[in-house]
């Protein structure tokens, strides 16, 4: 069979290795030239007792050509055990009594392939996962549409490392090996590039390489020699791709390599203060290892040091940034405060999740679009980013670099648990590619008369680093002197300096390109350059789902990158429109700031809170029932 795309979601215990299994097919695919969106989904709870509902990790993944969400529904799943069979077939309502398969509210299609480990169908694996009799297809109602292969995971691992002196744990632990390879088998993914690629993934670890290789290739066999009762599927090769290497990578290590990338243009040293918090440490984790590209990690011992070591290192000439997530981002409110005051440049990076408290760590959400515009005390304006894929977490974290050191402003970049640990396929590119970036500095006239309340033509103020001869000054939380820099508490000159900073802000709208809507018309026009009456308008990680429902339901669609300030064009673009459609993963935070900024403007509003991404068809189906 050929396919332009397909959906796979691996799931099993959260121990089952199912992030690494999908991953490790994510990537393949991406080096074989096809595009993909992926979502790990696993637990926010400490890991559950073995073989229960509470304990079940997925990874899903589209791969193909014209990819642009992981996919609604999985047109093939591989379920290790009974629980993952039982929460994919029943989706949320996997914990409700007597609830059969219905499409609807299942994570697979109701053609799906189903491939499932026997040997984790035992009495004892269905009453840990709640079934009520002997035969968990019947008691789902699965439809005869659905076509179960069932394959002997488990014992077919064992027989293949029997003489491996390998320990039964470790054994058990490269059933998703066996997985993996009759997957590749399964979607003709050429083994000897599975096996390179595996040998690199374990290159640290030379131990596990010749056993995971041999589980691999025993489970391609085994697709391969049996001849499962399934169609083998290939997919229709990539449209063709700009010149250059490609790789698949998750949001959060692209957030770190574009900070990199940024240092070097800059010809600064990268500094990163922060503290662990899920789902944003992972930028930690990059960033620490890449002493070799001059950058310095501070783990500090708590959210408010790890912003204020950065706010430290902007005033001393380093290129400084902070990650967290929303709960990280109210404690640094104050720090924040005074990067705005002090005006410093500093990235502070919002990996989103569910909340309010701690929430759903390890679930997506975009609830702190509101926080990162207005949650500080004072008028305290500063920029605010957000990407929307895996991808674009490197061009926006270089932009958010850029933005700060150029306008001498902190620059809030939002991404999310989606795009965080999401991956996309990426083109590498030469740091030559790359826009220049030009730090603010201090003219050399102003030697001997330099304070820090001069600005250049743009508002911006100058910026002299510490151990400049004949440049020394104070920089300080209270309000200073609009000419002299010295503390001041006149009421005049406050409104004057708070006006002062807004128009810095402001300034950048200048300075960035402007919105540009993506044109889906055409799918319902003969004439390409007319408009859809309808726009969709959303940000950040939303683009990949609200692009797909665009091109369904042949209307345009607006994804904005650039929160605050907003570009320019933007409000005639929405007066331009006879229906506009907010779509956000909130109750309504964007809707509520587009109608303070862009007076005159009627919105409609499609909201989710689940602490998951859309689903392409809910969103069809709002606007069709308009």
């Amino acid at each position: 069979m050929e396919r332009e795309n397909i959906v796979v979601r691996f799931c099993g215990d959260s121990g089952d290795g199912m992030q690494l299994t999908g991953g490790l097919f994510s990537s393949l695919s991406a080096i074989l030239g096809n595009e993909i969106s992926t979502l790990p989904d696993f637990p926010a709870e400490i890991r559950a007792p073995q073989g229960t509902l509470g304990g079940v990790s997925g990874f899903q993944v589209n791969v193909g050509k014209g990819v642009f969400t992981p996919g609604d529904k999985a047109d093939v799943i591989v379920a290790m055990n009974a629980a993952a069979l039982k929460v994919c077939a029943l989706g949320s309502k996997f914990n409700k009594q007597g609830a059969t398969y219905n499409e609807a509210d299942a994570l697979f299609k109701s053609n799906a392939v189903v491939i499932v480990d026997t040997d984790s169908f035992t009495d004892g694996d269905l009453k840990k996962a709640l079934y009520a009799t002997d035969n968990p297809f019947t008691e789902l109602g699965l439809p005869e549409s659905v076509q179960v292969v069932p394959v002997s995971l488990t014992n077919l691992t064992k027989e293949a490392l029997k003489d491996s002196g390998m320990d039964n744990k470790a054994v058990l632990k490269s059933r998703n090996m066996f997985a993996l390879g009759v997957v590749c088998w399964l979607f003709d993914r050429p083994i000897d590039k599975a096996i390179h690629f595996l040998e690199g993934k374990f290159a640290k670890k030379p131990a596990l390489i010749a056993p995971n290789v041999k589980v691999l290739t025993d489970g391609y066999n085994y697709g391969q020699n049996l001849a499962l009762s399934i169609h083998q599927i290939r997919l229709t090769p990539a449209t063709e791709q700009e010149h250059g290497t490609y790789t698949s990578i998750a949001g959060n290590k692209a957030t770190a390599w574009g900070l990199i990338a940024a240092a070097e243009k800059a010809g600064k040293r990268l500094f990163l203060g922060s503290y662990p918090i899920t789902p944003a440490t992972d930028i930690m984790h990059e960033l620490a290892g890449r002493k070799d590209m001059n950058v310095m990690v501070v783990q500090a011992e708590d959210e408010i040091a790890g912003v204020c070591t950065a706010i430290g290192a902007s005033f001393a000439g380093d290129l400084a940034c902070t990650s967290t997530s929303g709960p990280g981002l109210s404690l640094k409110s104050e720090g924040i405060g005074l990067a705005v005051m002090a005006e410093l440049p500093l990235v502070v990076i919002d990996v989103q999740r569910g909340g309010p408290s701690t929430g759903l760590p390890t679930k997506t959400e975009q609830t702190d679009l509101l926080q990162a515009i207005y949650g500080r005390n004072g008028e305290c304006p500063l920029v605010v980013l957000a990407a929307s894929t895996p991808a674009n977490c490197f061009d926006f974290a270089y932009e958010a670099c850029k933005i700060a050191l150029e306008n001498m402003t902190p620059v809030i970049l939002m991404t999310d648990t989606y795009l965080a640990n999401g991956s996309s396929l990426w083109r590498i590119p030469q740091l030559a590619e790359l826009p220049e970036i030009k730090p603010q500095g201090v003219p050399e006239e102003l030697k001997g008369k330099y304070n820090p309340a001069l600005r250049d033509e743009n508002g911006v103020r100058y910026n002299a680093i510490p151990g400049m001869e004949g440049f020394q000054y104070r920089n300080i939380g209270l309000e200073r002197d609009s000419e002299k820099g010295s503390i001041s508490t006149n009421p005049e000159n406050h409104q004057k300096m708070i006006l002062a900073r807004q128009a810095k802000v402001d300034q950048v709208a200048d300075r960035i390109p402007e919105a540009k809507v993506i044109k889906n018309a055409k799918c319902k026009m003969q004439n390409d350059e007319q408009q859809s009456d309808t726009l969709l308008v959303g940000f950040g990680s939303t683009e990949g789902h609200l692009r797909a429902a665009a091109q369904e339901l042949g209307c345009d669609l607006l994804q904005l990158n650039y929160i605050c300030p907003l570009q320019r064009n933007v409000g005639d673009i929405l007066r331009s429109y006879k229906r506009v459609i907010v779509c956000e993963l909130n109750s309504g935070q964007l809707a509520a700031y587009l109608r303070s900024q862009v007076p005159n403007v009627t919105l409609l509003q499609y909201n989710q809170m689940t602490a998951q991404p859309f689903q392409v068809e809910q969103i069809v189906d709002y606007v069709n029932n308009l």
